[in-house]
């Protein structure tokens, strides 16, 4: 079971008030939370969590930040500073909106490199489990590298910027992660269009109540949108729901957008697909998120 994040919450780097500059009065007042941390060391899913698949089933992204901020809060040695470098989340099973407990182990521990596996259950069942690599932080005095071919953009900043692109309002079927708890701003393609989409995503709540809001959990919160945003089949027709969830982050964002330059791929003769998206913050690339997808007509 997940232990208190007391001694964390002084030590998350890029991490601050969920109220900042860009925080307008309306969602000041509308503050909520994705989970409520309860007094037994378990976390109990909010409306807010909700996916858009079902309103009994979580969104990944909401797992994957809880998960994230747990890895980053578990057995910290202030003297090493550490940051999350990947993290893989299998999604077993549709995580429910009842309460989830928590479980960490240090499978590594390396001065460069440690690994935490997190577990998930809900009652007796194993809802999800992950794997976090947390690589250790060295700033170095490198020389002029060249950006061109580093990511599919050459690195180069999504424009549209998120003050400048339109938001795009989502469905509200029900009350959800991604129309009630994210703030989305598409610099290319339209909510439930086909193809490759650009999206500026602003987590606008704390994951867990008490808890600093880091930006590993922000950049995790905003990994599991690739395949809803680049979707190439209708979603009223066809489910393309992702078991798993990889990212990479070298480098944690900046401030509090998060992009995602998705694109999706899918197989007639598998069933399968694959949503691969470039991350980036305001300054330039953070990493890549990858998702497998699982097609199926409904």
């Amino acid at each position: 079971m997940l232990t208190s994040r007391a001694e964390f919450s002084g030590e998350a780097r890029g991490c601050g008030s969920i109220v900042t500059a860009e925080t307008t009065a309306s969602d000041a007042e509308q503050a909520h939370v994705l989970f409520e941390a309860l007094p037994d060391g378990r976390f109990l899913p909010t409306e807010f969590s909700r996916g858009p698949w079902s309103p009994d089933a979580l969104h990944g992204g909401p797992v994957a930040a809880l998960v994230t901020g747990a890895a980053e809060g578990h057995e910290v040695d202030r003297s090493n500073p550490m940051q999350v470098a990947r993290l893989t989340l299998e999604l077993l099973r549709p995580v429910p909106l009842e309460p989830l407990t928590l479980s960490l182990r240090t499978t590594r521990r390396g001065r460069k490199v440690q690994l935490i596996e997190v577990g998930i259950t809900a009652g007796v069942r194993e809802v999800a489990r992950a794997l976090v690599l947390r690589a250790r932080q060295l700033p170095l005095d490198l020389p002029q590298l060249p950006t061109a071919g580093s990511t599919a953009t050459g690195g180069v900043v999504p424009v549209p910027g998120p003050q400048e692109a339109p938001r795009q309002e989502p469905d509200h079927l029900w009350t959800a992660f991604h129309n009630s708890a994210m703030d989305m701003r598409y610099a290319a393609g339209r909510w439930l269009s086909s193809g490759p989409a650009t999206v500026w995503f602003r987590l606008t709540c704390p994951v867990v109540s008490g808890w600093p809001v880091t930006a590993a959990m922000r950049a995790a919160a905003a990994a599991d949108f690739g395949n809803g945003i680049s979707m190439l089949l209708p979603f009223e027709e066809w489910s393309f729901v992702n078991p798993d969830l990889t990212m990479y982050l070298d480098r944690l964002p900046v401030g509090d957008w998060v992009c995602l330059d998705a694109t999706t791929s899918v197989r007639a003769e598998s069933g399968l697909g694959l949503a691969q998206s470039t991350m980036f913050d305001q300054h330039g690339s953070i990493g890549r998120a990858l998702q497998t997808l699982v097609i199926e007509p409904r």
